[in-house]
């Protein structure tokens, strides 16, 4: 089935800064998660699951990745209307810049947007991790007759100057917003929200970034060339002049925006009952199937540890780390508190030992090898007897082979780091 009253339109966001370096040579929506899978299979598993299948992704920095994992990705039968189609920003008689924001990018797409019937359009963000029922949301939004609905979710007060910060009355309906206010500002914007979140100190409402649009709205509104950010301008803009509404949810999510965030989530999912649960099959995330070997692993000590597909693994003990596809570990190895990507290929005996014979470290993590606190973005090269320990005592730098944020390192895609590399 088909949901064709909704249109989802998935925004791929900036150049990603701070998500840097793992951003360097992707999108956001294409950086791996959880070993396996990419950002941007979230919330198209999500819109897939409710039997939303027409979807836009709408992108423009480093979208070559994105383009090929959803193309080999995503293919419905030849005779449904489902699809998911990227939009990179492009130059017509009538623009000749890039997106300049979240409503911009849709602003510049809408000539193929309209070109499908839907009543309802649901935006989404690329870089978020959650599942979600949105047949929920576009539910209510019918039911009480919105033009806007925006998500929300209750938070803490450390956490409201990051957000978009709400407020409602008795029946849902936003009176007032206020974008990332500072702490002075948040005095007397406390929501209603229940015992649960009372008991976790969460009595602000703030924006997931997640809208519903009527159709004719948002025509109408995109007619306005000023108004380039849907947080910024357009949601504020609203307020007291067309009906918004709040639907409140309450399950797990965060956003995917900076290095510490995107290692809390992966390392996070680890633990024995996570937030985020991949094993729930009526809500699991959708990717490519691969054709690879189950994993090998030869004395290795296991203990929170998630290990993906194809991996050939002769550490002596993996902690708290997930473990990503066609990864290699050597002997004697301890990996604690770290997500390896993985790598795109298998190298061959002849390959490696080819490599050894030039000093060149394989791809994966050599022998007698300590990481903790990191993450190691696909196809980089750790060589023996190297030790990594991030930790809040380093300080942030950046190096040809590796970043520090945060107190976590990142070995770049394709690092080399050389036999008794220390950095700790």
């Amino acid at each position: 089935m088909i949901n064709k009253k909704v249109l989802a339109i998935i925004l791929g966001g900036g150049q990603g800064s701070r998500l840097s370096p793992l951003t360097d040579k992707r999108s956001k929506p294409a950086v791996s998660i959880a070993g396996k899978y990419r950002l941007v299979d979230i919330p198209i598993s999500n819109c897939i699951h409710c039997d939303i299948k027409r979807m836009f992704v709408l992108t423009q920095f480093n979208s070559a990745s994105l383009n090929r994992h959803i193309k080999n990705t995503y293919r419905f039968s030849s005779f449904s209307e489902a699809f998911v189609d990227i939009m990179a920003a492009e130059q017509t008689p009538d623009n000749k810049t890039w997106f300049q924001g979240t409503a911009d990018a849709v602003r510049q797409s809408m000539h193929h947007i309209l070109n499908h019937e839907f009543d309802y359009v649901l935006i989404l963000s690329g870089d978020q991790l959650y599942q979600m029922d949105f047949n929920d949301m576009i539910q209510q939004h019918i039911d009480k007759k919105a033009e806007i609905s925006i998500a929300t979710i209750p938070v803490a007060s450390k956490e409201a100057t990051q957000f978009g910060i709400l407020k409602t009355d008795n029946d849902s309906y936003i009176s007032s917003f206020v974008e990332k206010p500072s702490a002075e500002q948040l005095v007397g914007w406390e929501s209603e929200v229940d015992d649960e979140m009372k008991k976790e100190n969460r009595h602000y409402l703030a924006s997931m970034g997640i809208y519903i649009f009527n159709r004719d709205l948002l025509v109408e509104l995109m007619t306005d060339t000023a108004t380039i950010d849907f947080g910024k301008e357009i949601i504020p803009q609203s307020i007291g002049k067309n009906t918004v509404l709040a639907y409140q949810y309450k399950g797990y999510w965060t956003d995917i925006g900076t290095i510490a965030s995107f290692f809390e989530a992966n390392v996070g999912l680890t633990e024995e009952v996570p937030k985020f649960d991949l094993f729930d099959t009526s809500k699991n995330v959708l990717t490519r199937p691969r054709i690879l070997p189950p994993s090998k692993i030869y004395g290795t000590r296991l203990d929170k540890a998630m290990i993906a597909d194809g991996c050939i693994i002769n550490a002596d003990t993996i902690e708290n780390s997930v473990i990503g596809i066609r990864s290699r570990i050597g002997k004697n190895s301890k990996v604690n508190s770290t997500y390896m990507i993985g790598a795109n290929v298998y190298q061959d005996i002849e390959e490696i030992e080819s490599d050894k014979a030039k000093g060149i470290p394989y791809i994966g993590v050599g022998d007698n090898c300590v990481i903790e606190n990191t993450i190691i973005d696909k196809d980089a090269r750790i060589g023996n007897n190297v030790i990594i320990k991030g930790g809040k005592h380093l300080e942030d730098v950046k190096e040809e082979g590796y970043v520090i944020k945060d107190g976590i390192v990142v070995i770049k895609r394709r690092a080399v780091i050389p036999d008794g590399f220390t950095l700790q």
